[in-house]
């Protein structure tokens, strides 16, 4: 038995956001070594003393999604995550996992994403996490969602902003990446502030902005 909303694929126009298949790995080692130098800066790393350097392209192999995909698609169906990827024009340019999602009085997750550096700035990755927010606040039934984002990330921040998340404060050394705790900035949204819908609302602001 799958867990509320879940499986699900979400689309707007030429957006896809859909459930990780066994068969993207091969573009997904594709996209993800040609972006090392725009990913690396904010992906996570194994914590360590000395830090631990690792190697970028030894993690971006089929093996290694592989793992990843029956992690993240066993915790999905157990409804502690909601792993999708992202695809534009029918290929997949990135991923967006809601993760740590946790029930009770809390009914939060956390998201992040990622995207090809080829389509930044096309309004892909905020039509996808706004389709996913969307969802996760409608079927899935969750009523808070928190992104964290290292300061130095100027793009990410112009994003999440644009799209109405509101800072929340600063988590210092939140997270390892390249073997060091980095402070990370913690911005957050929940039912009330798009009551809607947060798709909506993003194609109000590109109409007005376009």
């Amino acid at each position: 038995m799958s867990a509320p909303g879940w499986p699900v694929v979400l689309r707007h126009g030429d957006i896809v956001v859909r459930p990780m298949k066994l068969r993207d790995a091969g573009t997904w080692v594709e996209v993800r070594n040609r972006n090392a130098d725009w990913l690396a800066p904010w992906e996570a790393t194994r914590p360590g003393t000395p830090p631990v350097r690792e190697n970028w392209s030894e993690r971006q192999t089929v093996g290694v999604y592989t793992q990843m995909m029956h992690r993240l698609r066993a915790q999905s169906r157990a409804g502690t995550a909601l792993a999708f990827v992202i695809a534009y024009d029918g290929r997949l340019v990135g991923q967006l996992t809601v993760s740590t999602i946790v029930r009770g009085a809390f009914n939060s997750g956390h998201v992040g994403y990622w995207v090809d550096g080829a389509r930044a700035g096309q309004g892909i990755t905020p039509t996808a996490l706004a389709l996913v927010t969307d969802h996760c606040f409608g079927p899935v039934g969750l009523h808070r969602l928190e992104a964290n984002v290292r300061p130095e990330n100027a793009a990410s921040r112009r994003m999440l902003v644009k799209l109405g998340f509101r800072e929340e404060g600063l988590h210092r050394r939140y997270l390892s990446i390249d073997g060091h705790y980095r402070d990370h900035i913690c911005y957050a949204l929940t039912t009330e502030d798009v009551p809607g819908g947060l798709l909506a609302r993003w194609r109000e602001t590109r109409s007005a902005h376009s």
